[in-house]
């Protein structure tokens, strides 16, 4: 292990935001902070050669992974909050995914969108790598749905909405996903929806991978299978992650994974009373086996599911942290 050498010299550094207004949780380990005005987290890195981890008050710990943890954080000449993700260089040659973790910090870098979570940077000293990345003040999607129970059809089709625009604008980069899920999505200071973590997607202007990667409930036919995959394994998640917040479960869970694997290859899902017609249809239209036969992208957006639940300019719901009801158990 003495020999190895993590690579991440070769990151590229990008180019940092300009500022933007800053929020912050009272309930966090930061002192309530001014929104600042001529000071950035931009001018900030541009006086410097690179970044440290002296540059920053760290507050609590936002959530813990396989490979590290993320932390809420403070720039402290410009009082930018963010989050700092920070990853063990020993787990991840252990692990044999330097090349991974590159893709992703290289692939965030550069997206820029609403409905995506900013990486605005990156450092690193002996032992760990450190992300920076906009922090997402109301936490995981999946913990909201947890909560929650499940979604009706409004919020879920607003979800999507934004999802799918997303997606369009990664495609158009030429940037595959490939793990859409409740736990890679989170919710920002206005309850948008933040795609989160771009640890499996690909830049692939071949747009064909043969790589088997993601969560088996939200693997499409063809990566189980594993044939070639395009841009379309991110429509077939787009249709199983609408299942599970309408439903509260994806459509494919079972107690073995060889059940799930048979459901998805045939396509098996038993969709419960509630679930209205115009939803189905949507779903059945993403969830196809044959990948070109996928509705396409710009086509969910004018589903009528989707106009009628979630027409343009509708934000997402507020829910009250401290007084959420859960939903109709199933």
């Amino acid at each position: 292990m003495e020999n190895k050498k993590l690579a991440s010299d070769n990151f590229k550094v990008p180019a940092l935001p300009a500022g933007r207004p800053l929020h912050t949780s009272s309930k966090a380990n930061i002192p309530e902070i001014k929104e600042p005005t001529s000071a950035s987290l931009k001018n900030t890195h541009d006086k410097k050669n690179a970044w440290a981890l002296t540059d920053f008050d760290l507050g609590r710990a936002l959530g813990k992974g396989k490979f590290g943890n993320v932390y809420l954080a403070r720039e402290k000449e410009s009082r930018y909050v963010v989050a700092l993700k920070v990853l063990f260089k020993s787990q991840i040659l252990d692990a044999d995914i330097e090349h991974q973790v590159r893709r992703e910090v290289e692939i965030q870098c550069r997206l820029r969108h609403p409905n995506i979570l900013r990486m605005y940077g990156y450092f690193h000293d002996e032992k760990r790598i450190y992300l920076i990345l906009e922090y997402a003040k109301h936490g995981a999607l999946y913990v909201l749905l947890k909560q929650r129970g499940r979604f009706d059809e409004k919020t879920a089709a607003i979800y999507i909405r934004d999802l799918t625009k997303a997606l369009i604008y990664c495609h158009a980069k030429k940037v595959i996903h490939r793990d859409i899920k409740p736990e890679n999505i989170l919710i920002g200071h206005n309850w948008e929806l933040k795609i989160a973590d771009f640890g499996w997607s690909v830049h692939s202007p071949s747009s064909r991978r043969m790589t088997l990667c993601g969560t088996l409930d939200y693997l499409s036919p063809e990566m189980i299978e594993g044939k070639p995959h395009t841009y379309a394994v991110d429509i077939w998640s787009l249709g199983v992650l609408c299942y599970e917040l309408l439903v509260g479960l994806p459509p494919f869970d079972a107690k073995h994974s060889n059940q799930t694997y048979l459901k998805i290859r045939y396509v098996i899902i038993k969709y419960p009373e509630y679930i209205s017609e115009k939803a189905k249809d949507l779903m059945s239209k993403l969830l196809v086996v044959v990948p070109e036969h996928r509705l396409p992208l710009t086509s969910v957006l004018q589903h009528p599911w989707i106009l009628e639940n979630a027409p343009e300019g509708v934000p997402p719901p507020v829910f009250n942290p401290e007084n959420l009801h859960p939903n109709d158990k199933h």
